[in-house]
């Protein structure tokens, strides 16, 4: 079990290693382009060009400039945005962090606990109306686009009826820190929670009742039913744990690309200053070194949650124990 442990992490190393150079070759080493130019933004006058060209080693072998790249994002941490007149890209992102992970982390424990309310009772009352009422429902929370529903949460919640007893709680669009005010983070972070834990509550529930459906066929399931076993016992305790392989591998995609920035629309349409929303922000601006950033930290946080899925499934699946 350990040396297994180990060995997912020395690939994760390798494959961060990987993800680090193919990223850099990608926005610096293409043919016909200037690295420093990119780097200084738009109208940047000759000087400032040729000073970044020097600082960065742009004039010198390629495996340098990596190497000076990567100690400026990860050892000193002094990479500047020269679009932002000069301000450092890993601080910006390091404080932009905790406001995704509160949205991220708020919206999966809503998805997960919906998934699997949705999946167990709809396998557990396979064929019936409320079996066709959940997958119904959970198709309509699929269909919905994140933009539409969180512009529609705004248009509801901070506009029509915002008066009104039902919403006059709700604060104004953007992000209140969790050690700064508790109240104020938790009533400002429900609606975009909602709005998305809303689509993956659907996919989770639809996945894991299919794969209940299929694990409540097996021989083993038989025999715990022969055996006497009440039927509540038999989905929850053998069939459930058994048909969390698929939950827990799309639980860690999802996780770590939403932390990694994919919460953009959301952070965006209800004004949490994210991740993802700093990404926006700079590809709008054509912010090289922000957006280099931000693509480096969602990679290493994709990589980091599967690494962490892989290591869950010794514990969820007794078969892999015994690889």
């Amino acid at each position: 079990m350990i040396a297994a442990v180990l060995q997912r992490l020395v690939q994760m190393a390798f494959v961060m290693f990987g993800i680090s150079v193919l990223v850099f070759l990608i926005f610096f080493a293409t043919p016909g382009a200037d690295p420093a130019a990119r780097l200084a933004g738009r109208n940047a006058s000759p000087e400032t060009v040729q000073q970044i060209r020097h600082e960065f080693g742009f004039d010198r072998p390629l495996p340098v400039q990596y190497a000076i790249m990567m100690k400026k994002l990860f050892i000193t941490q002094d990479l500047t945005s020269f679009v932002n007149r000069g301000e450092k890209v890993v601080p910006e992102i390091l404080a932009a962090a905790p406001a995704t992970l509160s949205l991220v982390a708020g919206a999966a424990l809503l998805w997960v606990l919906g998934g699997l309310f949705v999946g167990v009772i709809s396998a557990a009352t396979r064929g019936s109306w409320l079996d066709r009422s959940l997958m119904i429902l959970a198709l309509i929370g699929i269909s919905m686009p994140v933009f539409w529903l969180a512009s529609m949460a705004n248009l509801v919640t901070q506009s029509a009826y915002h008066d009104s007893w039902a919403f006059s709680w709700v604060p104004e669009l953007g992000y209140t820190p969790l050690t700064k005010n508790p109240l104020r983070w938790f009533q400002g972070l429900v609606i975009p929670w909602l709005t998305l834990a809303t689509l993956y509550v659907g996919i989770y529930g639809r996945v894991l009742r299919a794969n209940l459906i299929e694990t409540l066929q097996e021989d083993y399931i038989r025999t715990a039913r022969a055996k006497g076993l009440s039927e509540t016992r038999v989905l929850l305790r053998h069939g459930l744990r058994t048909s969390l392989a698929a939950f827990v591998t799309m639980f860690g995609l999802d996780f770590g690309s939403l932390v990694g920035g994919a919460a953009l629309l959301t952070e965006v349409l209800f004004g949490i200053n994210g991740v993802g929303r700093l990404t926006y922000i700079a590809l709008g601006n054509l912010d090289l070194p922000m957006i280099l950033a931000s693509v480096m930290y969602a990679s290493f946080f994709v990589v980091g949650a599967n690494a962490v899925v892989d290591i869950l499934y010794a514990v969820i699946d007794p078969r892999v124990r015994k690889e």
